[in-house]
């Protein structure tokens, strides 16, 4: 669990990272680097699954050694599945994410954070983002150095 205050707000209490793949912590179904151990440091304190259509099919080559959930479901519907993981996890939910399909996992997370790297960014999952960043290493980030987020999410 990973708790941080945030002046003027509620405290967050984040018990559960929805990772999408492809475009966000993926770039052409390869892992990006430098991502692995920040993974595996948010592991020890938070519940970490990975959520994909794996596109080119390499998810589980990819990211079994990470030691996390890999949940993989069809490419049509891929938005519903990611929601309905998202309500599965009984709150305390941060998901990083840069689709379309990823809009109703935000809306039912705690902390969204959009990245914008190599794949880009879909504008309309903009609006429903708690922070926007320009890695996966930089979201990652600020789950492991919480004053970073502490500084942008202040009131």
């Amino acid at each position: 669990m990973i708790e941080i205050e945030i002046p003027g707000r509620e405290k967050l209490v984040l018990k559960t990272l929805l990772l999408d793949y492809n475009g966000t912590i993926a770039a052409d179904g390869i892992l990006l680097p430098a991502l692995s151990e920040r993974i595996k440091e948010l592991r020890r304190r938070l519940s970490v699954k990975l959520l994909t259509a794996d596109t080119y099919g390499s998810v589980r080559s990819q990211c079994e050694a990470l030691g996390i959930e890999i949940s993989t479901f069809p490419r049509e519907g891929a938005a519903g599945c990611k929601a309905e993981i998202a309500s599965s996890c009984g709150g305390g939910v941060v998901s990083l994410g840069n689709g379309f399909n990823d809009i109703p996992m935000f809306d039912a997370s705690l902390l969204s954070i959009a990245v914008l790297d190599r794949e880009g960014l879909c504008a309309s999952l903009l609006s429903h983002a708690d922070v926007l960043v320009l890695s996966a290493a930089d979201g990652l980030d600020l789950l492991l150095k919480p004053d970073r987020l502490r500084a942008t999410l202040r009131s």
